[in-house]
């Protein structure tokens, strides 16, 4: 028997009180709803002295006077696109360029196959 206990077996702690003080888990659900607000609306933040609100998946200004700032964001906006489309044909124009780069080689290819073996039968006949 050891001579200060058993080291290896602590003792149990006590159980603890309730976890929550707050009342709050007590309240119906609409009084919650209320309380706690679930539609939150839309997030707004203040940038520069503009006012943002964020609807339909963007940013939008909520002052005034930012009707140029937003013109210029719309503008911006059609230029990017107008330069994606641009960018998606010219990627498929170098497909097909390519594919017919490819087929020409190929061709080529077949026909130095086929003159090799037209001469080397007409060496064979000399």
């Amino acid at each position: 028997m050891p001579l200060f206990g058993n080291v290896f077996s602590p003792k149990k702690t006590p159980p603890r009180k309730s976890a929550s003080l707050s009342s709050l888990h007590t309240l119906d659900r609409v009084t919650r709803e209320v309380e706690f607000g679930l539609e939150y609306g839309s997030p707004v933040m203040s940038i520069g002295g503009q006012n943002m609100m964020f609807e339909n998946g963007q940013w939008m200004s909520e002052t005034v006077g930012g009707n140029g700032a937003q013109k210029e964001v719309q503008r911006l906006r059609k230029r990017n696109l107008q330069l994606e489309e641009e960018n998606n044909l010219l990627q498929l124009k170098i497909d097909i360029l390519l594919d017919m780069l490819s087929e020409t080689t190929a061709e080529s290819h077949l026909m130095e196959k086929e003159l090799e073996v037209v001469k080397s039968h007409n060496r064979q006949r000399k």
